[in-house]
């Protein structure tokens, strides 16, 4: 009898669901939804929700789509793994009902709060104790709720990361982690449980913080309700969770310190692990527990986040001609433009505020544009470049940070499936890039194996993943893209 697992990862544009056969590593089914991005309501300037029930609905036709495909049959399935977008508020009451749209990710609203709270509360508390300021997430998202929605705020039983909400609709368990609190800003790495100080602070009752599991173990068990709906066995444990970046982290087999691994979805990343509790100054980039972490034996995820990255893609993808243009004929396109795009700079930040720019409102701009030179090739090209050159500015601040940049893991997915972004991100960060046959809901099923006692060891778990290519940086075509990233700066400084 086959050993099946289900890994989830829902992200703010698609809910992905993976079946993988834990004795062989390889994927049994998949399946994507929606084909087109999700909807992000922006009810307000620099807002930005989603409905959990979306995500749900979405889990239900993703998991009917692999149980049909992988024919399960009974017995076979033996846990479940999610991964989920980071940062994301979900307010539910005493019945479970969701309150209100989630705040995620990209919203901005909440950022002079996280602000306020850094001032007041002081960087001698909020960096040792907290690694980061306050700043834009979880917790100050949840702080505008109470100042701005009291009589909403009234009702909420308990919050959660919106992984912790399909959790819940899994198994009808209100759980959270560690890596999740940490992500959420609630958790004080000093004393290793959550920031008393903060949420005092915030005035949020300690009662409204769900209890806490290890990212990695038993974490409730689908429920007739849910096994109905589904379609797969009541009884199944949940034995896995942690927010995207870490589990990309995780499904790249990026666990030790020194190894790095990066994405360019709707935003683009870089996560590296640390033994040390090291943080940014200016909290421009993030440090949290990574899914690996015992108090015993520290494991640190430190997470570089560029909002206006495949945004920016796919607002060309829609300016240029939306479904009649295919994104591999834009990247063919870009690649008929020189290096340099000819002078043409794009600055990608136009989703949010963003944090390598310490939160600040950037916006996305195109300049040097010469009428009488410039065709969409070249504004392809520079959009493309302007992404690679953004998460360079990233990868600086990590480098200040004492983190070694030299081998970067990747999924070939997405803006890494342009050979033209991919030659850009070797050069101009002068760095290793290596690419993996793998993506965020394997990597959810791979740790829902090692959550049950599958696999006695992440060695065991990732045999099978395999690397599909390694790309080393060309000394002259780092020369040309560095000149490419110093004429970017130039651009940046002129709109900041």
């Amino acid at each position: 009898m086959r050993r099946l697992l289900i890994g989830y990862d829902i992200g703010s544009s698609s809910v992905k669901a993976t079946l993988l056969d834990a004795d062989t590593g390889k994927v049994v089914a998949s399946e994507g939804l929606p084909k087109v991005e999700m909807t992000i309501s922006a009810p307000q300037k620099d807002w930005a929700e989603q409905d959990p029930d979306m995500w749900w609905k979405y889990i239900i036709d993703t998991t009917h789509a692999i149980v049909k495909g992988g024919n399960i049959q009974k017995g076979e399935l033996k846990a479940i793994g999610i991964s989920y977008q980071m940062h994301g508020l979900v307010c539910v009451d005493k019945n479970g009902k969701v309150i209100r749209p989630s705040i995620i990710w990209c919203d901005s609203r909440a950022v002079g709060i996280g602000n306020k709270a850094f001032e007041e509360l002081g960087e001698e508390y909020c960096l040792p104790h907290l690694l980061n300021s306050p700043g834009n997430f979880t917790a100050s998202k949840l702080n505008w709720v109470k100042e701005n929605e009291p009589e909403l705020f009234a009702k909420i039983h308990k919050i959660m990361l919106p992984g912790d909400y399909i959790a819940m609709k899994l198994s009808g368990e209100i759980k959270t982690s560690e890596t999740g609190l940490s992500e959420g800003i609630f958790w004080d790495f000093k004393s290793n449980g959550l920031s008393k100080k903060l949420l005092e602070y915030y005035g949020i009752d300690e009662s409204l913080i769900a209890d806490v599991v290890p990212s990695f173990s038993f974490q409730g068990k689908v429920n007739s309700e849910a096994s109905e709906i589904l379609g797969i066995e009541t009884g199944v444990p949940i034995t896995y969770r942690a927010g995207d970046q870490p589990n990309n982290a995780f499904s790249l087999n990026v666990l030790e310190e020194g190894e790095l691994a990066t994405t360019a979805g709707t935003s683009g990343t870089v996560y590296g692990v640390s033994t040390r509790a090291v943080y940014d100054p200016k909290s421009r980039v993030n440090t949290f527990v990574h899914v690996n972490h015992k108090q015993e034996d520290p494991k640190y995820g430190v997470l570089l986040c560029v909002n206006g990255t495949g945004i920016l893609n796919s607002w060309l993808k829609k300016l240029l001609g939306g479904e009649s243009i295919s994104y591999p004929e834009m990247n063919d396109m870009a690649a008929q433009v020189p290096i340099g795009s000819e002078g043409l700079k794009f600055i990608p930040f136009g989703n949010g505020v963003e944090r390598i720019m310490e939160n600040k409102s950037v916006d996305a701009h195109l300049s040097g544009i010469n009428l009488l030179k410039h065709d969409k090739r070249h504004v392809l090209r520079a959009g493309q470049e302007g992404i690679v050159a953004s998460l360079t500015y990233g990868f600086s601040i990590m480098k200040d940070m004492g983190l070694n940049l030299n081998t970067v893991k990747a999924g070939r997915a997405n803006m890494f499936l342009s050979p033209l972004f991919r030659e850009a991100f070797v050069n101009m960060n002068d760095v290793t890039l290596e690419l993996y046959d793998t993506d965020g809901s394997q990597g959810a099923a791979r740790g829902a194996g090692i959550g049950a006692g599958i696999y006695a060891s992440p060695k065991e778990a990732f045999q099978g993943l395999e690397k599909l290519a390694s790309k080393e940086p060309d000394p002259s075509l780092v020369i040309a893209y560095k000149e490419v990233y110093e004429s970017w700066l130039d651009a940046l400084k002129k709109v900041q």
